[in-house]
């Protein structure tokens, strides 16, 4: 099976969703998102796959979340122009494979694309 994982090595949550996808056989393909940050177009796709509102892609308790103006009520497109100015906005690990997208918060949200 292929998959993609957006990974932040730093995170303890990214990783057990990277030793997840191992112990499945899985070697993803790994996006560190910090070294090699997302477009306008990615993060748009990006949201297309996981179905979930633009908000919950979004890591409310970085600095940069209050620096950069955000709220619930921020749009889209709002959204998209803060991951793409701070990628660490946006929240991780994202798993993704033929059978769809989850964020892996909790790890086990995972399973259910495996």
């Amino acid at each position: 099976m292929k998959a993609t994982i957006y990974h932040n090595p730093r995170c303890s949550k990214s990783r057990q969703a990277l030793a997840l996808l191992k112990s499945h056989g899985i070697e993803p393909e790994v996006v560190e998102y910090l070294k090699s940050p997302l477009d306008s177009s990615e993060l748009n796709k990006l949201l297309d796959l996981l179905s979930i509102e633009p908000h919950h892609l979004l890591r409310s308790k970085e600095a940069e979340y209050k620096t950069l103006g955000l709220s619930k009520s921020s749009t889209r497109n709002e959204i998209i122009e803060a991951i793409v100015t701070a990628p660490k906005l946006m929240e991780r690990p994202i798993v993704i494979t033929a059978k769809g997208a989850r964020i892996g918060r909790p790890t086990e949200a995972i399973e259910a694309i495996l």
